[in-house]
């Protein structure tokens, strides 16, 4: 036992809200076939990327894939590094097993827990090398800002789990968090902004372009990408 298992969770205001559907035939395959090889099982271990993927790669840590397409793409587009994705969103981790499955992808593993939980417990500092947030709810009352995954407590547990260097993507197509986004990483510690201060990142290449995100463009609506470096 170590000192993790006798370290209690801190009562935090949640980022997110537990939905769920009726499961499709593929998310049942996904989970029926699937998945016990890619769902990671709950423990308060600390978190051993070299003992799960059987080797030393760069390490992604995606928190709310959605279904994941777009965390699917990237590992089968980056064969040399490693995925961890992170949803609660019990279909979501249901489909995801199944595209993974179906395809033989082998450098993603999933965990279904509360992320913030998981990076304060289970992550170490200076091991991830790329922690992504792509499209997450905006909450979008101003008396739910509070609940707004981007603020600086979690910008400063982020930097402390990033390696030097590191990077923290973030994304959304709601102009009113992008601005919220800029305004809390262009004042968080020990990061610097890429793109120059107080300005946001072109889409890079390597995020794919969503069904979503495409429909979006041709509606006229934004996405505005953000990635800070760790210094």
């Amino acid at each position: 036992m170590t000192d993790t298992d006798n370290k209690p969770f801190m009562r935090r205001i949640q980022t997110f809200m537990r939905r769920s559907s009726p499961f499709t035939a593929s998310q049942k395959q996904g989970m029926a076939e699937f998945g016990s090889r890619y769902i990671l099982p709950r423990s308060r271990e600390i978190f051993s990327a070299e003992k799960i993927f059987g080797r030393i790669a760069p390490l992604t840590v995606e928190v709310g894939f959605g279904m994941g397409h777009t965390l699917v793409q990237m590992a089968q587009a980056a064969p040399d590094r490693d995925f961890i994705g992170i949803e609660i969103h019990e279909p979501g981790v249901a489909q995801i097993c199944y595209e993974l499955g179906t395809q033989s992808v082998s450098n993603v593993r999933v965990m279904d827990e509360d992320a913030l939980e998981l990076l304060e417990t289970r992550f170490t500092d200076n091991s991830i090398d790329t922690f992504q947030l792509f499209f997450p709810d905006p909450w979008q009352k101003a008396r739910h800002y509070k609940r707004r995954f981007v603020n600086h407590a979690n910008a400063a547990l982020i930097h402390k789990k990033l390696k030097a260097g590191g990077i923290f993507h973030m994304a959304t197509d709601w102009q009113n968090y992008a601005e919220w986004m800029l305004e809390h990483m262009e004042t968080a510690p020990g990061y610097e902004n890429i793109a120059g201060k107080g300005n946001y990142h072109p889409r890079p290449d390597f995020r794919p372009l969503t069904k979503f995100e495409a429909r979006g463009h041709r509606a006229g609506h934004g996405v505005w990408d953000l990635l800070y470096r760790k210094i």
